[in-house]
């Protein structure tokens, strides 16, 4: 964050005095993300599915799985997975983000973004390579902004670079960004799939962040983390056992959880002697993504920007299931429904590996409020031509913000080079730099 008259003058600057949009996408639900996932599969009695039976014949074949395994299989296999054949993001699917409650929160992230990028020097070119983008909204907003301030980002060659795994998704997001109008299998390009977004600017589709080229970049997971599979882990008296799901013996077409009779190689590698908690959540691919992440940024410049469920590693058993916003067995009809866990942020800390400094994390609420959104909502309600998109606002408004809402439910945590909050000769010559300008949105800066 800008001195606080120059940063109202980037928001100004930005978004103009109405947004030149509406502003409210629809009247979300009274929460977050109510369980998971619906779709278009008839489910059959008892909650049989083509995935169900699929994962019948696994157990009987191998024995019980991981719940990483389980949701691996019920969220992206390449033939009945919950995102590889649907999506479910929105009022008509199975949950609802922030970017599709409001345009505000996709303003803010772009601004937040720009300030940075102002930050560290206004750099030539800089890439925004968002995680798991959804249906596009998030980027499409930020893209918006981008626009708005193409004047101060003249001289900066930007490009989008998404990174998705399913099919569908990336349809529905190159249909919002370009219009359609993309090319598949480009030549001499790792991505599967590039366009234009309406504004000009180049987008490219990958399947995995280790296709993005190198380059400086900011990096942006929003509601990623929580759909990793997780490994969970239970304290027992003969020491931590792993979770494991299995058929049910008394009903063999359904499923349930039981204890692994002894360690296994999950549990000696991602239990920590100092653990205290008698039930253990871990995310191993959260873990090597972040490690990537902050490779990247340490080699190359930029920043991530992370916003999730999560907690500081505190909490314990957060798997849950969300299927047409209404909290849905884990294990009932697998394939037709959301999973996922709180994201534990102290472990991203750890797996930073000290290669990036990191920030937060911090409650939606803070950050926003931090960001300036209560000057934008100013702007935009007195703008605001008629009763009904008033109360539009103010009910997007208390969705984000609310504390029983999304405001505390969410977080946000950054990822930053050393030199971005720390002179590299700060120790040696504490008096020969200017102050370094704090970083948006977190308020106090804490080095952890």
């Amino acid at each position: 964050m800008v001195p606080l008259r120059a940063r109202r003058a980037l928001l100004a600057a930005a978004l103009g005095p109405a947004g030149r949009r509406r502003v409210p996408r629809h009247r979300a639900p009274a929460a977050a993300r109510p369980s998971s996932g619906a779709g278009d599969e008839a489910e059959e009695p008892g909650g049989a599915t083509a995935m169900l039976r699929h994962l019948l014949l696994k157990l009987r074949a191998t024995g019980p799985v991981t719940v990483a395994e389980y949701m691996r299989e019920a969220l992206t296999n390449p033939g009945q997975g919950y995102y590889t054949r649907r999506g479910g993001i929105g009022e008509s699917g199975d949950f609802v983000t922030s970017p599709e409650i409001s345009q505000v929160f996709g303003e803010l992230i772009g601004i937040w973004y720009i300030s940075e990028w102002i930050a560290t020097g206004k750099p030539e070119a800089f890439q925004l390579v968002e995680l798991g983008p959804g249906r596009g909204t998030l980027t499409d907003d930020i893209l918006r902004v981008f626009n708005q301030l193409a004047s101060l980002l003249s001289k900066c060659d930007v490009s989008i670079h998404l990174v998705e795994v399913s099919p569908k998704l990336s349809e529905i997001q190159a249909l919002m960004l370009t219009g359609g109008k993309v090319q598949s299998n480009p030549k001499d390009k790792s991505a599967y799939m590039k366009g234009v977004s309406k504004t000009g600017i180049p987008i490219f589709w990958y399947r995995d962040i280790q296709d993005v080229p190198p380059g400086y970049s900011f990096y942006l997971a929003h509601e990623f983390f929580d759909a990793l599979p997780i490994h969970k882990f239970q304290r027992t008296e003969k020491g931590w056992r792993e979770v494991l799901v299995d058929i049910d013996p008394e009903v063999p077409d359904q499923l349930r959880f039981v204890l692994s009779p002894s360690s296994t190689p999950a549990t000696e590698n991602f239990i920590q002697p100092e653990e205290m908690r008698d039930h253990v959540e871990v995310c191993p691919e959260a873990g090597v993504i972040i490690q990537r992440l902050a490779g990247r940024i340490e080699k190359d410049g930029g920043a991530a920007l992370v916003a999730d469920y999560g907690h500081d590693g505190t909490k314990t058993d957060t798997f849950r299931g969300f299927r047409n916003h209404k909290l849905h067995d884990v294990l009932r009809a697998p394939g037709t429904a959301d999973l996922t866990a709180d994201v534990d942020f102290s472990y991203l800390r750890k797996m930073t590996q000290g290669r990036t400094a990191t920030l937060g994390p911090i409650k939606q609420r803070e950050f926003l409020k931090n960001m300036g959104i209560d000057l934008r909502l100013q702007v935009l309600l007195q703008n605001s031509c008629d009763g009904a998109t008033h109360e539009q606002l103010l009910h997007s408004y208390d969705m984000l913000m609310n504390p029983k809402k999304m405001g505390d439910c969410f977080n946000f945590f950054a990822l930053l080079p050393h030199h971005r909050l720390v002179h590299p000769d700060k120790k040696h010559k504490p008096e020969s730099k200017s102050p370094l300008p704090p970083v948006a949105g977190f308020g106090e800066l804490l080095l952890k």
